[in-house]
């Protein structure tokens, strides 16, 4: 209607001469493609979305002192390294403790800052229950083991500490959960469902694609200049891919 007005305008001033098409004014549009939102529909929020409480001290008639076994965290996650519930979590890459300091940052940074209208939060850890001793500053040695300072929760490489899920996307609560793993005591990054799929098939590709024939593998069980002298059990277990809490995945 605007371009139909300004022809009229146009030839009512006396500009016959002009031609009417060149008075005309073309609006054209380009068409749009919108992306399909997901959908939803399957999704059921569960009544308490949010991340829970956890208990500082673990609810025993009497505590115990233990050795601190350092293998608690040497080696891949043998449970909860997979995704139960959710879509998004935080995946730990080498092996450390958590202690309930770290688990009331993460309970309050993710509570605070997601919509429990549209997500949920759960844990994929033990609340604290591995006692850690100490002894005073300054105290002399000797008399026997120290008091329990503490309780951790001791976590390997390879398992999922926290997952959320929901009506959510990964863009909208990636920022947060980035903020929560750089806090952590151990090298950690955010996954979703489907780059943790990717993440274990391109493992499964780098050792059936390998052209070197010379792995470590086939060098510690082949005894090869009698390297089992050397190598404890645990590197003949893992084939060289753990050393102590550390994790290198780029070896095959």
């Amino acid at each position: 209607m605007i371009s139909l007005f300004k022809a009229v305008a146009c030839r009512a001033h006396g500009h016959q001469q002009v031609p009417f098409q060149s008075c005309l004014k073309i609006l054209a549009a380009g068409m749009k493609s919108f992306t399909v939102p997901p959908d939803y529909s399957d999704v059921v929020l569960p009544e308490k979305p949010k991340l829970k409480f956890l208990n500082k001290v673990p609810n025993l008639k009497k505590a115990k002192k233990e050795m601190r076994k350092l293998r608690d965290i040497q080696g891949p996650a043998k449970a909860a390294n997979s995704f139960d519930k959710g879509q998004f979590g935080i995946l730990a890459m080498g092996g450390g403790y958590l202690h309930w300091g770290h688990m009331e940052m993460m309970r309050l940074t993710i509570n605070r800052k997601m919509d429990s209208r549209t997500t949920f939060a759960r844990w994929r850890i033990n609340a604290p229950y591995k006692p850690l001793t100490r002894k005073s500053l300054g105290h002399r040695m000797g008399g026997g083991k120290g008091a329990i300072d503490k309780y951790v929760t001791p976590v390997r490489a390879g398992r999922l500490i926290v997952e959320l899920g929901g009506k959510v996307e990964l863009g909208e609560i990636e920022e947060v959960l980035t903020e929560v793993a750089k806090k952590l005591p151990f090298p950690a990054k955010v996954v979703s469902r489907e780059s943790l799929a990717e993440m274990q098939r391109t493992q499964q590709e780098m050792e059936q694609n390998n052209q070197n024939p010379w792995t470590f593998k086939r060098i510690a069980q082949g005894n090869m200049m009698g390297l089992r002298r050397v190598i404890s059990p645990f590197d003949l277990h893992n084939h060289g891919r753990f050393s102590g809490k550390f994790h290198f995945p780029w070896r095959v």
